[in-house]
């Protein structure tokens, strides 16, 4: 009541400072006068002297901690009791402050609760997570990512806050890497861009603790589109077929090794296995009497016998690699993940190593077709985007790389390959020259442009070389897709998109002339550019393509090399110059060998050039 009493004094003397300072006596008026008197103020008369419990009642306490759950047991209380007490500390050196303060939040909402132990052990809600993390091996990840700690070795309150923490900690690891990668695509190229959501660390974790399948739960956030679940599949069957011929492979992670601190570690059962050392399968402890046989191991192989259980060691006891397929499968299933989990009910999907484009619909192929793509030096960039429009009779701006790489020594040798080849060249005030193709059917990007804006600034399109489509491996293109049979690819989406307006195949071609046309989607079609080197067909074979662009070995170097550590975090890349700047010209450029300025032979005041053989178009074209 002394403290009741004290806030109610200090509201009233605020509030009456407050009008006092801001009513002036020389404005006051009857009315202020009666508002001021109306406000109750207290009677120190009527209060009892304010002691130091009175003023420290109303002060912040930073000894105030949020509350217990009141259904707690007696020996899950001294737990949440210390995961309340280290939320502010060992959270930070556990989690990682992205993830800090949404797992804080949830454990205050829980009354500090545990979520994985109940009446002072490990409840089925871990062990069910316990044993999905040490399977991810299924989904191409390594269980050593996301470390489980051993419950029954905690053996005070301290010890099984500290596990339950942890536990925590790797759940959310694997969720993140499960929806998005485990390595972060930015890492392979920057020619990949995929808009990614994962889930919100709240979220995740209000997920599992209202799940009733845990592991289902856990599983859901790999992708659930068929073609992962395909190679899934196959990964099984490779790991299958590996196992009948040797014992499985150790997975990578960790430097283990005996310290003041004893590891654990998801590999140590299978070590014991395969060194021959007794003990729990449950332990994953690595003690000294493990470390005592690796280092056996590691003095027959020729190693330093130090017990220390590192990468040659691990290569040693795994011996050669006889696993391609999975390894290509692997490879495919993390770019899965960096995909959208939601391709769309109609999507456009091209496959780069394939050479294929095909138009999806309710998961069924509608129709399918080949594509030319980007050369190895020149890749096809991955990525997702939308259609949103189709260009009939398309106008060819040339890219800035293409004018300084190519045209520019072209006309050097011969000034009157533009003119022969269709294309114009403008010179602007500033200095600037803009080469273009108009309309035709000797247009670069033939008679169909479809258009998906996007930062990379490639686009699908018609093309006059039509011989290309006849190739086994068709990488000839700047980094644009050119379509073998763009009419009927038309045709396909206008039906999808316009199904009312009744595009045919020879609607289509009657528009063919000299003036673009646009036709816009009133609904966007998804377009999916990927890099699909492993996948299963609709006869339920595994088809392997050829690493055109090398993203397999970049990926599995990623996810076993040094940087494994931090490939699930984003890097900044020098992105690739899409721009289109203007291109200058210096007055002193000239032909080789002949003199005189660029402009002066361009437009007609040197020497005559000798024309050069007609140049193959194919190495104009985008």
């Amino acid at each position: 009541m002394r403290s009741s009493h004290f806030t109610q004094c200090l509201a009233g003397t605020a509030l009456a400072l407050v009008l006092a300072v801001n009513v002036h006596p020389a404005f006051a008026t009857d009315d202020s006068q009666a508002i001021e008197a109306a406000i109750p103020v207290p009677e120190p008369a009527n209060m009892p002297p304010l002691t130091a419990a009175d003023v420290k009642a109303t002060l912040p306490n930073a000894a105030d901690k949020p509350a217990l759950a009141a259904s707690l047991s007696s020996a899950d209380q001294p737990i949440a009791e210390r995961l309340r007490d280290v939320a502010n500390g060992k959270f930070d050196r556990i989690l990682g402050k992205r993830e800090r303060a949404a797992v804080d939040a949830f454990y205050v909402a829980r009354g500090y609760a545990p979520l994985w132990i109940t009446d002072g052990s490990a409840n089925e809600r871990a062990k069910a997570a316990i044993a999905h993390l040490r399977g991810v091996e299924a989904d191409a990840l390594d269980p050593s990512d996301y470390p489980t700690p051993d419950f029954k070795v905690a053996s005070d309150p301290a010890a099984l806050a500290d596990a339950e923490i942890r536990l925590t900690a790797s759940v959310l690891t694997y969720a993140r890497h499960a929806q998005v990668g485990r390595v972060h695509f930015s890492r392979i190229s920057a020619d990949i861009y995929y808009p990614q959501e994962p889930s919100e660390t709240a979220d995740v974790l209000a997920k599992i603790a209202g799940a009733k399948d845990v592991g289902g739960a856990l599983a859901s956030f790999n992708p659930q589109q068929k073609g992962y679940q395909a190679l899934k599949a196959k990964l099984a069957e490779a790991w299958s077929s590996k196992r009948e011929h040797g014992p499985a492979r150790i997975g990578g992670g960790p430097v283990l090794k005996v310290g003041k601190t004893l590891m654990q570690d998801p590999r140590v059962p299978q070590l014991r296995e395969r060194l021959g050392v007794g003990g729990d399968a449950d332990n994953t402890t690595y003690d000294k009497p493990l470390a005592e046989a690796v280092a056996k191991f590691q003095r027959q192989q020729g190693l330093s016998p130090s017990g220390h259980l590192n990468s040659a060691t691990v290569d040693a006891m795994n011996g050669p690699r006889r696993d391609r397929d999975a390894e290509i499968i692997i490879a495919n299933m993390e770019r899965w993940r960096w995909l959208p989990r939601d391709l769309g009910k109609t999507y456009v999907m091209l496959n780069i190593p394939d050479y294929t484009l095909k138009v999806v619909r309710n998961d069924a192929t509608l129709w399918q077709t080949r594509v030319v793509v980007g050369k190895p030096n020149t890749p096809t960039p991955l990525l997702s985007e939308t259609m949103k429009y189709i260009t009939v009779n398309p106008t060819w701006n040339v890219p800035p790389s293409i004018v300084y790489n190519e045209y520019l020594p072209a006309l050097q040798q011969d000034p009157t390959v533009l003119e022969r080849m269709g294309l114009r060249l403008e010179q602007n005030r500033d200095g600037s020259v803009h080469i273009s193709q108009p309309p035709g059917e000797r247009n670069a990007l033939g008679r169909i442009r479809f258009n998906f804006p996007n930062k990379f600034l490639v686009y699908q399109h018609d093309t006059p070389d039509k011989h290309l489509f006849a190739q086994d491996k068709r990488a000839y293109s700047h980094g644009c897709m050119r379509v073998q049979d763009p009419v009927k690819y038309a045709e396909v989406l206008l039906s999808l998109a316009l199904p009312n307006d009744r595009y045919t195949q020879d609607r289509i071609r009657g528009m063919f002339g000299s003036a673009e046309h646009d036709i816009r989607f009133p609904t966007p079609i998804p377009v999916h550019i990927t890099y699909q080197t492993a996948f299963v067909d609709d006869a339920g074979k595994l088809q392997i393509r050829d690493d055109v662009y090398g993203r397999d070995s970049r990926v599995l170097a990623a996810l076993r090399g040094d940087e494994r550590r931090v490939a699930d975090v984003a890097v900044e890349r020098a992105q690739p110059n899409y721009s289109r700047p203007p291109v200058r010209l210096p007055a002193s450029y000239s032909y080789a060998g002949n003199g005189g300025s660029f402009f002066d032979r361009l437009f007609g005041g040197g020497p005559a050039i000798p024309p050069a053989p007609v140049f193959q178009r194919r190495i104009f074209t985008r």
